[in-house]
Parts: structure tokens; sequence; C-alpha cells
């Protein structure tokens, strides 16, 4: 084999060596090429970080409550989001919520919808990320790398919006994890299914600190295999 032979053979042989680089170790070498600090509120779509949990999948569960049909109930402690579909049925999602003291509960309704969302990141958002070193947007349009993901239900109380929606999320291995601002992150394709579900005025109950969203009783039964089978 002649020099440039050999040559070509170290090139090839340099490029599967870097195909091959274990997921974990290519998120770290993404994270450093892109200069993404760490607990930031947002990160770039092409960072993946892992699977969602098997027991975060969208599924229709055997669900007791006194709720009416057509309510959601956000379980942030368990990480789950219930759309109650009626009796003893209900559409059960998993969730991402907020990270120690941006945790909240009480008692809102959907305000308003949309589809693919336009970001505008709180000005306490911007100050808090640009301590960080990174610098976000004032606006932000819908699309892929937007951190709202394909849709929003805007949480209002009182005819108020309380900036906290319910949104889909450019990043998926944040579901089950304690990570948002606040608000309830889930899949694109979970946020699609609810947001075809609820409708401007859907009561949301959001269980968690301060327990300032009164009594709510709901028992999680686990799932309803024949429905999730058959349907119906």
């Amino acid at each position: 084999m002649n020099r440039r032979d050999l040559l070509a053979s170290a090139m090839g042989m340099a490029a599967l060596t870097v195909i091959s680089v274990p997921s974990a170790q290519a998120v770290t070498l993404a994270d450093k090429a892109l200069n993404v600090p760490a607990g930031t509120d947002v990160q770039p779509v092409a960072i993946q970080k892992k699977q969602v949990e098997e027991k975060y999948k969208r599924r229709v569960v055997r669900l007791s409550t006194t709720e009416t049909p057509g309510t959601i109930i956000v379980d942030t402690n368990n990480k789950f989001l219930y759309f109650v579909e009626g009796k003893n049925r209900a559409t059960r999602y998993g969730i991402g919520v907020g990270r120690d003291g941006f945790g909240w509960s009480g008692v809102v309704k959907v305000g308003r919808k949309a589809e693919w969302p336009t970001w505008t990141p709180p000005a306490e958002m911007r100050r808090r990320e640009a301590a960080k070193g990174r610098i976000l947007p004032a606006v932000q349009k819908g699309g892929e790398d937007n951190p709202l993901g394909a849709r929003a239900l805007y949480l209002y109380q009182g005819g108020r919006d309380t900036i906290f929606r319910i949104h889909g999320t450019n990043q998926p291995w944040t579901i089950g994890l304690n990570m948002s601002s606040g608000c309830i992150r889930m899949m694109n394709k979970d946020v699609e299914h609810l947001y075809a579900r609820a409708d401007i005025g859907t009561k949301v109950i959001v269980v968690g600190p301060g327990n300032k969203q009164g009594n709510v009783s709901f028992n999680d039964r686990g799932i309803d295999i024949l429905r999730t089978i058959f349907g119906g």
C-alpha cells in the first residue's frame, strides 16, 4: 500500500471513530461546542439528553375522580397530567414541571390557545439567563427550535394571564423532571393530542406546592388495558 492509500485509510478510520462516539459522550461534546451553560431554562433542539421513560408515555388509565369530563388535573408531584374523559377514565400524559422554587398550585382555566406559538421570555428569565452567559431573544417566532414547542395552552385566573402555560417542548428528555420555570411541559405529540381535546375555558387543576388547588379527589388506578387496546 502506497503512502496515499495509507493516508486515505487513516482518514476513513478517523471518520468511523467519530461516528461511533457513544451518545452520552456526543452530548457532552455538543454542549461544549455550542457553549451551553449548565442549568439554563432552554437549550438548543439539537442536544438530546435521554429517552423518555416508559411510564411517562401517553396512556388511557382508570381514574377515579369527582371532577367532570373535560377537566385537566396536573399532578406535579408524580409528573402526570390527566384529561378526564368520563367516568373512571382519563388520558394520562407525562410532563415536566417547575424546578425548586418555581413550583405552584391552583385552579385556572385555558384562556387562549396557539399553534406553534411565539415565545416571549419574561424579563426576569432573560436577566437570569444573561447572568449565566446566555442571551435570550426578546421574541422568538414559533418553530422547531422554539422552547414552547408545537402547541401552547395559556392559563388564566380571574380573566388574567398567569404567565404559566401548558406547552410542548424541544427538550423531550426533560419530561418527568423538575426543569421548567413553572410551565407544564409535554412532548409535542402529546400537547397536540391534548390541544385537540381541551377547549378555551377548560378547568385546569394544578396540584402542587402550597395546596392552593384546594380539595381535589383523584386516584390513578393504572392503565385501562381494554380501552388502550380496543379504544372506546
